[in-house]
Parts: C-alpha cells; structure tokens; sequence
C-alpha cells in the first residue's frame, strides 16, 4: 500500500505545478481536470501523511521501550503505543478505502424513473409513495428535483414519473436505488383484512451530456401531441406534448411537462440519451459482475432489492440482509442508513477484489 500511497505523493506534487501554470490556466478544460484530480489527491494525500507520522511516532516508541533504562519513560511510551497502534489499523482502513478507484459515473447526476409494476392500482399508489420518498430524501441531500414526464394512476400514485436529480454525487448515491422495490400492505379497497404484495421497479441513469453520447437526428423520429393532465390553459390546446422514438433500439421517450415544446423535447433528447449511455455502461457492469458475488449497485435491475412491509413497520433490503424498523421515517426520506450500509458492502467487496488479483 505504501508504494502506492509515494505514487500518489509524486502525482500530487506534479498536479500542484500544473495548475499554477499560465498555460494550463488558460486551457479551461485541462484546468477544470486537473484542479479536481489536485481535489481529490489532496485528501489522500493528506491522510497519507497523518498516517506515516503515526508509523514513526510508533517506531520511536518501541525504539525507546528497547533502549531506555528508566522504567518511567518505558511506561509512558507503551501507554502511547497503545493509542498509537489502534490509530494505525483506522487509518489504513480508511485509506484502504480511499485507494479505491473512483467510478467517474459517481458525480454525474441521475434520471430516475419509477414505473408501476405488478399490483393495479395499488402498485401506482406505491410508485407515488417512493417518489414522496426520493423527493424528501433529495430535499434533505440540498439536491434539486425537475419532473420530466408524468403518467398518473387512475386511484392515485403515478403509473410512470420520470424526474432528473442535479446536485453532488447524485448517481453515486441513488444508484443503490436501482431495481425492484415491494411492498405488503392492506389496500384501501380491501374489506377482508387480507395484506396484499405489489411492486414498483426503479432505474436510476447517469445524466450525461452531448459530449458523452452522440446521437444521429436521422436516427429519432419525433412526435408530437397535445399534452394532458395538469398543465395550465395549453393543456390539449397546443402541441407542446413530444414522444422521440431512437430508431436503432427502439427506444420511446415523451415529455410533457412544460409548456414550449422545445423545452420538452430538450428534457426527452436528455433521458434518450443517458438511457442510451446506461446500455452501454450495464453491459460494462454485467461483465465486472463475473468477478463479483455481491452486486449492490449494478446488479440485475429485474431483482427484488427492497420490501416494505407496513404490519411490521418493516423495511428490509434484501442485497444485504438489512432490516430496519422504522418504515414511516424511510418513506419520508431517511434512506441515508441503507445507502450507507450499501456502500460499505460495495467498497468492501471491491477491496476484496483488489486483494485477489
């Protein structure tokens, strides 16, 4: 690890030259690059350094228990070993960790989509309580929350919302998200008592930008249509409503939200193309899979991931074995805990990973 680390050091000291440099400065881009690599070079660098102090205050310690005669100073130093070394193993689990590679999609923000699935209505009125849900936990995170296509339930709850997410590591985050979330409850409608199963799948794409993904016009066919549902006095007056269709997948994206249609069709060419980017990026994942028994962030999006169970109050995500007794307070948007516990047993099988190989 420690040759690693002196690498890290020889980039950071290159890095900081760089960025100072008149000619790198005026080359926008290149700058914009390199001060985030100096960014994120610093923290390892400088926990780096915390570490090696503590190595050699440990070495001076037991050089002084080995050399001194007077047993005071003998005592001092191995009460000080004792605090030393525990220091020791945390900071080389932390750099551990912070020597992970980054995946570059973290940053990005996300498209998220929930779609009603099996269970009618109550499966709608689901989709609505996990929107609810990525709403509050978005507001809590300072993130910004912009709706891109609705299609409401006829009792309530949404058969489909589509919605982007801009803020700090977004994707990083939410991507957790991603897959079959189910509920058991008692509907409304119910008058035996009887607790009934449905569910909602969630996706979670990085947004990207032109630059990532080209896209040929020839290739979309693009529709349009009078918008519906809430909206304002263009509401089935005008054809501001737009559906793209990719031509080469198939691929079908509407967005009605906004009253210009340019707007609109801005909004739905942006979710045609992180989706068409996230085809490429699973297939990428699907093959890092094989190497993985534990696939908390990329794994098959058709898997049950999560169930809330209303009776108990129960929340369990099923990747990890995590159940938590706080229903209620998850729905509001308090996820943070399983996001965090989804992590750790994401980092800890990466470094697994980088053990074996």
């Amino acid at each position: 690890m420690l040759d690693k680390l002196l690498l890290i050091e020889d980039r950071f000291s290159e890095v900081s030259k760089m960025i100072v440099d008149p000619d790198i400065i005026s080359d926008m881009n290149r700058y914009v690059k390199l001060n985030k690599e100096y960014k994120d070079l610093e923290v390892i660098v400088n926990k780096t350094r915390e570490y090696k102090n503590v190595i050699e205050n440990i070495k001076t310690n037991e050089q002084l228990i080995s050399s001194e005669e007077d047993d005071e100073l003998k005592e001092m130093a191995a009460e000080e070993l004792d605090v030393l070394r525990p220091e020791q193993e945390k900071l080389e689990e932390e750099l551990k960790i912070l020597l992970i590679p980054k995946d570059p999609e973290d940053e990005k923000n996300a498209v998220v989509e929930i779609r009603a699935g099996t269970g009618g209505d109550e499966a709608s009125l689901f989709a609505g309580d996990l929107y609810r849900m990525y709403a509050r936990f978005c507001d809590k995170k300072g993130w910004k929350l912009e709706m891109v296509s609705t299609s409401e339930g006829t009792v309530g709850g949404f058969k489909e919302i589509i919605f982007n997410v801009t803020g700090v590591n977004v994707y990083g985050e939410l991507k957790y998200e991603a897959g079959v979330h189910r509920v058991q409850r008692i509907p409304q409608t119910e008058t035996q008592g009887r607790v009934h199963t449905s569910a909602s799948t969630v996706m979670v794409l990085p947004e990207v930008d032109e630059f990532d993904v080209e896209i040929n016009e020839k290739d979309i066919r693009k529709d349009l249509f009078c918008a519906s549902g809430p909206g304002g006095q263009s509401v089935n007056t005008t054809y501001s409503a737009v559906r793209l269709t990719h031509l080469p997948t198939g691929m079908v994206v509407q967005c009605q939200d906004q009253k210009s249609q340019h707007r609109n069709y801005e909004k739905a060419l942006a979710v045609l193309r992180s989706r068409i980017y996230d085809m490429e990026l699973q297939k990428r994942n699907e093959e890092d899979a094989q190497k993985r028994k534990l696939m908390v962030s990329s794994g098959d999006r058709s898997a049950k991931i999560r169930t809330y169970n209303y009776p108990q109050g129960r929340v369990t995500d099923h990747r990890i074995n995590l159940t938590l007794y706080n229903l209620s307070a998850i729905l509001d948007g308090d996820i943070e805990k399983i996001i965090e516990e989804l992590k750790i047993a994401d980092n800890a099988e990466k470094m697994k990973e980088g053990a074996d190989t």
